[in-house]
């Protein structure tokens, strides 16, 4: 399937020229002169490359040979991470440059899709949010508690995530881990 402009939103995988692609950010201009567009932002996910591209009516963006398959994550040693296969049970490990970004909100036992191209490891993508316990903040004082109010705190997994000054620690939090932005307190 080949995707039209039209088509091209953030987050959606594309291949270019045998290469895909995720689309990181995107938009869509329309001049008050000539036709609209479409700017965007492709990181490479063979080697992690941010590119900028222009896409114009009538370009197309072809549908990558992706593979996903369920796994689950296990333990680490280092740099590599190990992940077992969910139908047959096979031990596979990955190295850390493949997924760095997410590796934050990574939990024992957490299972995930796991993101071949043409055989090839070459993503894990973790579920859309996340529940963490939040381990460790800094204590505000009553003044300070305004909705506006913003605070680093350090969750179970090692990552530190911005979050509102009424979380203390031992609260469980939901984090998108694509952006790793705040969404609510879990009840």
């Amino acid at each position: 399937m080949a995707y039209s402009m039209s088509d091209l939103k953030k987050y959606l995988n594309i291949e270019l020229d045998g290469i895909p692609y995720k689309i990181v950010d995107y938009h869509h201009v329309k001049p008050g002169k000539g036709a609209a567009f479409v700017r965007t932002k492709l990181k490479n996910l063979i080697d992690g490359r941010v590119i900028e591209k222009t896409f114009h009516a009538g370009d197309k963006a072809d549908e990558p040979n992706l593979e996903r398959r369920k796994y689950q994550y296990s333990y680490n040693e280092g740099d590599l991470y190990y992940f077992m296969d969910n139908e047959t049970y096979e031990m596979i490990p990955i190295d850390l440059k493949v997924f760095e970004e997410s590796k934050g909100f990574l939990l024992e036992g957490m299972n995930v899709d796991v993101l071949f191209h043409n055989g090839k490891v070459i993503g894990v993508e973790l579920p859309l949010t996340v529940e963490l316990e939040v381990v460790e903040t800094q204590p505000v004082s009553n003044r300070d508690r305004s909705g506006a109010c913003r605070k680093p705190a350090k969750v179970e997994t090692g990552a530190v995530v911005t979050v509102p000054c009424h979380i203390v620690e031992g609260d469980k939090i939901k984090v998108d881990t694509r952006t790793g932005d705040y969404l609510e307190k879990v009840k």
